[in-house]
């Protein structure tokens, strides 16, 4: 028996109604979906930290919940991991004609932009053809929002450079700050959220990832303000002991130490 064969079968018996696991039996699709998605950022953190083995743990568990999901779909009579395997087989043939094409199209090899126009084409024969169709609302905002401005920008639907994106956001912001003076929490926030897209399409416009940028942000400071406690700590006094303008200064300190 395989080893994908051996994981099926430990996925059929946990779910068995007579002798399975009662957690594993009593889950659905939208119980388990939190933890596919808690799997696939495990394994982008043992990826960022370089440890393999954790890599291949973490890409282990989430096997188990593709192979989780599918178990449930074939006891509903909707599809198989089977299925789920020659389908992702077939749209990875049909998207690369340069690798599994015709002998012309392999000779051509890859051309700019047909992967997504391959993407578009399938699109345009599913019930909803809309160039925003197909982007997975359970995406992190900020990677949603990058995806949402491609696909409006290949409609034709953006700034011609950076410049109209800097000018957005300084539009946002003025906007953001009018909603504030009103005290309305849904405006104000209305208007956050248009900050935050603005900053997206910068990033796209300077072909920086903004989940990315915002993730080394998150590290930076984190870094920072850990060394800047051990500073104040080794005063033998507390965080609120200090004004603003003394921590400021421990932070600047901290920045010329860890960068």
């Amino acid at each position: 028996m395989s080893n994908i064969n051996k994981l099926l079968e430990v996925m059929r018996k946990l779910r068995d109604p007579q002798s399975g696991c009662p957690w594993d039996v009593k889950q659905d699709f939208g119980s388990i979906a939190p933890y596919t998605v808690e799997e696939a950022y495990e394994v982008a953190d043992a990826i960022e930290r370089d440890d393999m083995g954790d890599l291949r743990d973490e890409l282990g568990d989430l096997l188990f919940q593709v192979v989780f999901h599918a178990q449930m779909a074939e006891e509903a009579g909707l599809f198989d991991f089977d299925e789920v395997a020659a389908g992702i087989s077939d749209k990875m043939t049909r998207r690369h004609p340069h690798v599994f094409g015709s002998e012309s199209e392999r000779a051509n090899g890859k051309q700019e932009g047909s992967w997504e126009q391959i993407k578009a084409a399938e699109r345009s024969n599913a019930a909803d053809a809309s160039a925003m169709a197909g982007v997975a609302k359970a995406l992190p905002a900020l990677k949603r929002a990058e995806k949402l401005g491609k696909r409006a920008s290949r409609e034709g639907f953006d700034w011609p450079d950076r410049q109209g994106a800097r000018e957005k956001i300084r539009e946002e912001l003025e906007e953001l700050e009018e909603a504030a003076g009103t005290r309305d929490t849904a405006h104000i926030e209305e208007e956050l959220g248009d900050v935050l897209f603005a900053v997206v399409n910068l990033a796209r416009h300077l072909d920086i990832d903004p989940e990315k940028a915002l993730t080394g942000a998150n590290h930076k400071f984190e870094r920072r303000f850990r060394d800047m406690e051990g500073a104040v700590a080794a005063t033998t006094k507390r965080f609120k002991d200090y004004n603003l303008e003394a921590l400021d200064q421990f932070w600047r300190a901290a920045k010329k130490r860890v960068g």
